[in-house]
């Protein structure tokens, strides 16, 4: 982290990446970000530490990874206090956060070898397998909202398949992509293998065309998706996606209204709202819907804001004031249009990026609650008559992230989850959450490709056939 740098030239200036704290509006710690050209060397230097890492025996390879769960845990405070100070996670949700990041380090210390073992395959004669190569540098591009669990999710399958990583982390949250450097090289991997590049959005293109990069992982908006897109396709190198979700929860007749409630709330609540896999749109159908929205407000009520540095508080401020007023603009003209408030929706009086848990019902298409998504703690309740109709809306998205079924008859929700939803993952009377022993992705606009499991780290792999005639 302290590496010496080349003077920038004056046409390749150093970035610098300020901090600001969102609870309370006031400006944290500057960091001096990479040049272009320093990125790009420090890129080589990563294809180099690759060269070694991929003829370094798995076990080995596991030995480190587990060492990194180690470091994470016993540094979990500091980690949580960061997370905290550049993007407003309450305490208590960081230290959870750490906790994932360790566990998935030892799932895929303990599963990478059984995930990576030659397959053989019977073709009635010679000799044939298939064997899973690593592909070099993985280029990936990451949001702040999770900003040690969305690295952690794509590093520790990538490290343990061989491969080498750089990170463009968000540039709200340089001192996190940081710490996650230093977790590797406390673990003893080798010091090139994983860096962070503290560059701009602008000059993730250039870095996606590096000869040194071989694929790439973004996870972000379907903008940011776009446009990465764009870079890698030009330059034909493999992409994962995670974009965007506007997930919807369908509410049946037969559920149990107070356990809908609070398996809604947490479903909204997660992050803040702040989450792509976060409840957003819960389609009740008409002969629950009342009660469904007494007892959802009432849950709400249950998150009031608070400081996130108290061990207590369930929700914290957003990411930034301008998070803030976008969320709090789609709330406004989403009642011009005919919603109905029954909590919530106001901006408090007070410095720093603050938004109640907000309740909106009879949300209707042409609304920015029915139609976007909504990035922070804003619920939305769409009245539908029936199981099929509840579907259609639901699936009547350019969206298909996570998905949900709340019902008091488990094998229904299991046919509706299993066969009607259009979406990468469909939980039955659950909220929807990521796990490393579960693929994760979407399909539509939430993106493409699969990370965790097994699925999870042959993304960036070359899944190479071997035949040998005797």
């Amino acid at each position: 982290m302290n590496e010496h740098r080349p003077p920038a030239s004056s046409t390749d200036p150093r970035p610098h990446l300020a901090v600001v704290d969102p609870a309370t509006g006031q400006p944290g710690r500057t960091y001096e970000g990479h040049a272009r050209p320093e990125a790009h060397a420090i890129i080589a230097r990563t294809r180099s530490a690759f060269e070694k890492w991929r003829l370094t025996p798995i076990e080995a390879r596991a030995a480190q990874m587990r060492k990194a769960a180690e470091v994470l845990r016993r540094r979990a405070p500091e980690f949580a206090r960061l997370m905290t100070d550049e993007m407003g996670k309450p305490h208590a949700d960081g230290l959870a956060e750490v906790e994932k990041c360790a566990f998935n380090c030892e799932f895929f210390a303990d599963k990478a070898a059984d995930f990576l073992a030659r397959r053989p395959v019977d073709v009635g004669g010679p000799k044939a397998f298939v064997t899973y190569n690593p592909l070099g540098v993985v280029l990936a591009v990451m949001p702040w909202n999770f900003p040690f669990w969305q690295v952690f999710r794509f590093a520790a399958p990538t490290l343990m398949a061989g491969n080498a990583a750089v990170l463009k982390h968000a540039s709200n949250v340089p001192g996190c992509a940081l710490a996650i450097e230093e977790v590797f090289r406390e673990a003893g991997f080798p010091a090139d293998l994983f860096r962070s590049l503290l560059i701009p959005g602008r000059d993730v293109a250039a870095m996606i065309d590096d000869p040194n990069v071989a694929a790439v992982t973004l996870t972000g908006s379907v903008g940011a998706g776009r446009e990465v897109a764009k870079a890698a396709g030009g330059a034909l190198k493999k992409l994962v996606l995670e974009l965007g979700g506007s997930d919807a929860y369908l509410v049946l007749d037969d559920a149990d209204i107070d356990k809908a409630a609070t398996i809604a709330a947490t479903a909204r609540m997660v992050n803040g709202g702040q989450s792509c896999i976060a409840g957003k749109r819960f389609i009740v159908l008409k002969a629950v819907k009342a009660a469904f929205e007494t007892a959802l407000a009432e849950k709400l009520a249950a998150y009031p804001m608070g400081d996130p540095h108290d061990p207590a508080t369930k929700l914290g401020p957003l990411s930034s004031v301008h998070a803030r007023d976008e969320i709090h603009d789609q709330v406004v003209r989403s009642l011009a249009g005919g919603a109905r408030l029954l909590c919530g929706g106001q901006i408090p009086d007070k410095p720093g990026a603050w938004y109640p848990a907000t309740l909106l019902t009879d949300v209707r298409p042409g609304q920015p609650a029915h139609d976007d998504e909504l990035f922070g703690p804003v619920a939305a309740i769409i009245e539908a008559p029936d199981e099929a109709t509840a579907i259609k809306i639901a699936n009547d998205s350019d969206f298909g992230l996570g998905s949900g079924v709340l019902t008091g008859d488990p094998e229904r929700g299991e046919r509706i989850a299993a066969e009607a939803l259009e979406a990468g993952m469909s939980f039955v009377n659950a909220n929807v959450r990521s796990d490393p022993r579960l693929p994760f992705g979407g399909v539509k606009h939430s993106g493409y490709g699969r990370e965790c499991a097994d699925f999870g780290i042959y993304e960036f792999v070359n899944v190479k056939t071997v035949l040998v005639q005797g």
